[in-house]
């Protein structure tokens, strides 16, 4: 006997079968080549890790990637987490997010990083470092903010919880692992991005903990402004305060 959908009281059947199609996901696979990608560029060549083309390739797969799973799909705005309606109060939490982390990883790279004999002496060459504040702040940071939390967070993670959630039928009878997989999946994804490793060296481990954050705040508000907040307000902090004590 086939099962009838509960309808909910004054919406009708052309409404449900809408709710139904936009709450749907077509090829949340896509989100595995830009991983893939990753992982593929630590097997290249020394001397082809060292070409910005090849770092900056895995980003590029990611967004061209994220064209082709929109095209796919219905809804894409609030799959990702970017509705206007969550502007202001994604905006507000991630603020707080990003002062308190910008705090925490500015003292660890100033203080705790030296003595433990970590060479930070490196990021007065970084080419964040020779952008003037007037370009980086926020403008540019803001702009790399989006693109980096539409791609990993808003993209790979989401479309991750969707393969683990709706792929993975044997994960079901335990809750807690399925989106803690996807969650420690896009955080090591971002933390291991080639340039963001070519740039930061050993202190890209930072970033470990940094995707843990924004993406456990992703998956519990499904509200991408606020990792989108949180990290331009940390990189700001991190960004001006070493830049006055190094540069």
């Amino acid at each position: 006997m086939k099962r009838r959908k509960a309808k909910l009281p004054g919406v009708t059947s052309e409404q449900v079968l809408l709710l139904d199609k936009n709450s749907r996901e077509s090829a949340p696979y896509f989100a595995m080549l830009p991983i893939l990608a990753t992982a593929a560029f630590y097997v290249l060549p020394a001397s082809w890790q060292s070409l910005p083309s090849w770092q900056f390739a895995p980003q590029l797969i990611a967004f061209v990637c994220l064209g082709c799973w929109a095209r796919l799909n219905t809804n894409v705005i609030a799959k990702l987490g970017l509705e206007p309606n969550k502007i202001t109060k994604g905006i507000g939490n991630g603020l707080w997010v990003g002062i308190l982390l910008g705090g925490l990883n500015t003292a660890l790279i100033l203080f705790a990083a030296p003595g433990l004999g970590i060479d930070i002496e490196f990021l007065r060459e970084t080419p964040h470092a020779h952008i003037q504040p007037v370009v980086m702040v926020p403008w540019f940071i803001v702009a790399i903010a989006i693109g980096v939390e539409v791609n990993f967070r808003g993209f790979v993670l989401g479309r991750l919880a969707s393969m683990f959630t709706s792929s993975c039928p044997r994960l079901d009878g335990l809750p807690g692992l399925t989106p803690i997989l996807p969650l420690v999946i896009s955080s090591l994804v971002f933390a291991f991005d080639p340039f963001l490793v070519s740039t930061f060296q050993h202190l890209h481990w930072i970033a470990v903990w940094d995707g843990l954050i924004w993406g456990w705040l992703w998956l519990k508000t499904h509200n991408l402004y606020i990792p989108i907040a949180a990290h331009g307000m940390e990189v700001i902090i991190e960004y001006l305060t070493i830049r006055a004590v190094l540069i």
